[in-house]
């Protein structure tokens, strides 16, 4: 009985420092998720402008007429 008691406070130690660890990544994916949403706004314009540009100059370069209208 005495052995089962150790076990269940050794548990408990432990399951508080795993949940510190849990918000402590928790907090981490936050802030990673954070800079990719501003990443993506603040870089948007300019890939989506990049894939327009790729877009034209490969139907430019094309000899049939389905791929000149694949650009927006």
């Amino acid at each position: 009985m005495l052995e089962f008691l150790r076990n269940m406070f050794s548990m408990q130690r432990n399951r508080n420092e795993r949940g510190a660890s849990a918000v402590e990544y928790g907090l981490l994916v936050g802030g990673i998720a954070a800079l990719i949403v501003v990443l993506v706004f603040a870089l948007g314009n300019n890939v989506t402008g990049l894939f327009k540009d790729t877009c034209t100059k490969v139907a430019a370069g094309s000899t049939t007429d389905s791929a000149s209208t694949a650009c927006p």
